[in-house]
């Protein structure tokens, strides 16, 4: 699984819980199996600076689940975001289309956004 919804997934179940510690991820993939090598917990740092680890971790791989599945939902919500910030034209094009529209009366403007957020809706 992606780290970044590992990463999600353990902030919305510190927010959840109200853990003092902290988390850093190591690794791009992590799955049941590494979940335990993958994840360093962290509670504060120690006289010279260096973050304190901590052995147990706050949240077992079957109770981070719930969590998971948040994120997933997150960012699948989020996915056509960045597809439709490339598909549509640039703001001077859209500022110029809307200069057109007003001049000539035409709705050039809203036809092409109407197209790009049709051509790439949200998810469900």
């Amino acid at each position: 699984m992606d780290s970044n919804i590992i990463i999600k997934a353990l902030k919305y179940a510190k927010d959840s819980q109200g853990w003092s510690h902290n988390f850093a991820v190591k690794g791009d993939e992590i799955n049941e199996a590494n979940y335990s090598e993958s994840i360093e917990w962290l509670n504060g740092k120690d006289n010279a600076g260096v973050s304190i680890v901590v052995d147990e971790p706050q949240i077992s791989w079957s109770d981070l689940q719930p969590f998971i599945t948040q994120a997933e939902e997150y960012y699948t919500s989020i996915a056509h975001k960045p597809i439709r910030a490339k598909a549509y034209p640039s703001i001077q094009e859209q500022l110029d289309m809307m200069y057109h529209d007003q001049v000539d009366g035409t709705t050039t403007w809203k036809d092409a956004i109407a197209k790009v957020k049709a051509d790439n809706p949200k998810a469900e």
